[in-house]
């Protein structure tokens, strides 16, 4: 995420994949259409104004582009707890798995794109579909831009129209910032309305040093008996 994961625990299927499930991903064959185009104002890092941010559904041709983006978090933070960066092959797939469950989302502006969020599964059993886990990733000098919120505005939204109620963040934490790792993820997610329910202590080694986890929760919806399973989206 920018400078937001998370989704950085059990290996791989949380350090950036999505879910695998089988059902046949329709949506892939549609044109791409704009989500939303965010009317505020964002500085880009030459002092220019971008407006016209576009949020649309990522597609698999999308990989390269949100690989650049993710790459500098695997080899330069523990913001994502891999060690290597996966192939565009590889990333590709985890865009492909994830489209057919859940929104994958893209930030561009101009046609560069600047960021991207997701959701996925939280745990996986079928008791838990109500819930989702989150991810946002940005450009490394695309942050603190306001992109982050309207990444998130908009996947909240979607997934709130699917039905789902629980959102879950899980996030590397330091004991002490440092170079690799700061609390920027956890404040973001606050200030998004997410409250930490979970701390796991140094169960992360990267770049020599032990890392906690922590998990946030936000509740985006209405808990009633005998609800319907949630929607594809």
């Amino acid at each position: 995420m920018v400078y937001f994961d998370s989704n950085i625990t059990n290996g791989n299927r949380r350090a950036a994949a999505g879910c695998t499930m089988n059902r046949p991903n329709t949506d892939m064959e549609k044109p791409v259409r704009p989500l939303c185009r965010c009317p505020s104002a964002t500085i880009n890092e030459r002092g220019m104004i971008m407006t016209n941010i576009e949020i649309r559904t990522a597609t698999p041709d999308d990989a390269e582009a949100l690989l650049n983006i993710y790459g500098y978090y695997v080899t330069h933070t523990a913001i994502s707890f891999e060690y290597e960066v996966p192939t565009v092959d590889e990333f590709r797939g985890r865009i492909v798995r994830i489209l057919q469950r859940y929104p994958y989302l893209v930030a561009a502006w101009d046609g560069e794109i600047l960021g991207y969020a997701y959701a996925g599964p939280f745990v996986g059993r079928a008791a838990y579909d109500w819930s989702a886990e989150v991810t946002i990733y940005l450009a490394a000098d695309k942050r603190k831009q306001g992109l982050g919120r309207r990444l998130y505005e908009v996947l909240e939204k979607k997934l709130a129209e699917m039905g789902i109620l629980n959102l879950y963040a899980c996030i590397g934490y330091p004991e002490v910032p440092d170079e690799y790792l700061t609390k920027n993820s956890a404040e973001f997610h606050a200030h998004m309305g997410y409250v930490k329910v979970g701390e796991f202590h140094k169960c992360g080694y990267k770049f020599g040093r032990w890392y906690d986890m922590i998990w946030m929760e936000k509740i985006i919806g209405s808990h009633e008996n005998n609800v319907s399973a949630p929607l594809a989206p």
